[in-house]
């Protein structure tokens, strides 16, 4: 069993701490806020050419971009392997200030994600795919807004990567769809 790569980023039980603290500053502010759920496209390629320990390098790299391009107040985490999570607060006081805001951010995010990295005398190049779920309009506790952000970012890969989505309520509706699918399918 691999330990995990130390990047000094929250883990999962400090981030839904952390989310949840930010949903009930939310409704008490009046402010909305967003999880943006990172995945790099195609990393797996560079820890099967380059190696695990390359790999780990460019995580850490990547949580740092990641910090730099958000405020000290919000929030970083990884989730594992190639998964990183954003909560952003007081985006606005109204949902289409939010989403500016949010998207604003997510291009900010990206732009620094795909700076080259280098990584064993290696200039590295990767993208990566971003699902934003706004608060309080997209969820009522921390594991359903990161569920929502989780199902916005396979939208975005399936859209062909490299881009962010908003999640929308139909969203999920397709994914449950696709489960129940695949679950008869396999009884079939």
């Amino acid at each position: 069993l691999a330990s995990p790569v130390p990047t000094g980023l929250a883990n999962r039980r400090l981030l839904l701490d952390r989310l949840q603290q930010a949903l009930y500053q939310s409704r008490r502010d009046d402010q909305w806020g967003a999880v943006l759920f990172v995945d790099l496209d195609r990393f797996k390629l560079l820890n099967d050419s380059l190696g695990h320990s390359a790999g780990d390098a460019l995580l850490r790299q990547v949580g740092q971009r990641c910090s730099n391009a958000v405020r000290d107040a919000d929030t970083v985490a990884r989730l594992g392997g190639d998964e990183f999570v954003i909560v952003v607060t007081r985006l606005g006081s109204d949902a289409e200030t939010a989403v500016h805001n949010a998207r604003v951010i997510a291009g900010k995010l990206r732009e620094r994600l795909t700076a080259p990295y280098p990584v064993d005398n290696h200039d590295y190049h990767l993208s990566a795919s971003v699902g934003i779920a706004l608060f309080p309009g997209d969820g009522n506790t921390a594991e359903e807004l990161l569920r929502h952000a989780d199902v916005a970012m396979y939208q975005t890969k399936q859209r062909g990567r490299d881009g962010t989505t908003f999640y929308q309520p139909s969203q999920l509706s397709h994914t449950n769809q696709r489960l129940a699918l695949e679950r008869d399918l396999r009884k079939a």
